[in-house]
C-alpha cells in the first residue's frame, strides 16, 4: 500500500503548488499588463465607489498603483477623475424571417476627464466605447436576460481597464508633471453619482 501511494505524492504536491499560485494570481488579478503606476498619490472621483463598478475601479487602481489612494474630499486629492456621462443601449441587430430577434447589439459609453487640484486639464473629456453582439433565442428569454446582464458587467470591467490605461499613459504623466502649462477650466460639480444605468428584462424584446 505505501508503495502504491508514493508515486502520487509529487503529483499532489504539484497540484497544491499550482493552487497556491492561482490564489496568488487571484489576489492581484486586477493588475493590467501595460499599465504603469500613476504619477499622483491621491484621487477623488464622483463615481460611486460603493457600487460594483466603483469598487472594482478602486481595486484595479490599487493593484496597479499601490501608492495611490482614493479620498472622500476633492480638495484633498491631487486629481479629480470626473465622470461626465455614461449610457448603455440594447438594440436589435438582426431579425429572422418571422420578424423575431436573432441578435442584439450591446453598446456602452463612458465619458470622463481628469483634472488636477487647480483645474488644470490632464486628460480632456474622453469617451470610451464598448460594443458586443449577442445571439438571442426567444425560447430562453430569462437565460438570455442574465447573459445580457453579465455581458454589460464584463463591458464595464473593460471600460475600467481602459480608464486606468488612459490615466497611466505617458501623455497624462507628462501633463501632470507640467500641469502649470495645461489649460485650466472651472472645477465641475463633485457630487457622487448615486446610480448607473442597468440592463433589465424590460430592455429585451423578442
Amino acid at each position: 500500500m505505501p508503495m502504491s501511494l508514493a508515486p502520487s505524492f509529487p503529483r499532489l504536491l504539484r497540484l497544491a503548488l499550482a493552487g497556491f499560485a492561482l490564489l496568488a494570481l487571484g489576489a492581484c488579478g486586477f493588475h493590467l499588463k501595460g499599465a504603469t503606476p500613476l504619477p499622483f498619490q491621491s484621487i477623488y472621483t464622483n463615481i460611486n465607489l460603493d457600487s460594483e463598478f466603483g469598487a472594482r475601479l478602486r481595486r484595479t487602481v490599487t493593484a496597479n498603483s499601490p501608492s495611490t489612494r482614493f479620498t472622500d474630499r476633492r480638495q484633498e486629492a491631487d486629481v479629480y477623475l470626473h465622470q461626465i456621462a455614461e449610457s448603455q443601449n440594447l438594440r436589435q441587430l438582426a431579425l429572422d424571417a418571422d420578424g423575431r430577434v436573432e441578435e442584439y447589439e450591446l453598446n456602452l459609453q463612458f465619458q470622463f476627464e481628469l483634472l488636477d487640484r487647480q483645474g488644470h486639464v490632464l486628460l480632456p473629456p474622453t469617451t470610451l466605447y464598448s460594443v458586443r453582439e449577442l445571439p438571442y433565442n426567444d425560447r430562453i428569454v430569462q437565460a438570455k436576460e442574465s447573459e445580457i446582464d453579465r455581458a454589460f458587467k464584463d463591458m464595464r470591467n473593460n471600460l475600467i481597464d481602459q480608464i486606468l490605461r488612459r490615466m497611466s499613459s505617458p501623455e497624462v504623466q507628462a501633463a501632470y508633471a507640467n500641469a502649470a502649462d495645461r489649460p485650466i477650466v472651472p472645477m465641475p460639480d463633485d457630487t457622487v453619482r448615486s446610480n448607473q444605468p442597468q440592463a433589465g428584462p424590460a430592455s429585451v424584446r423578442p
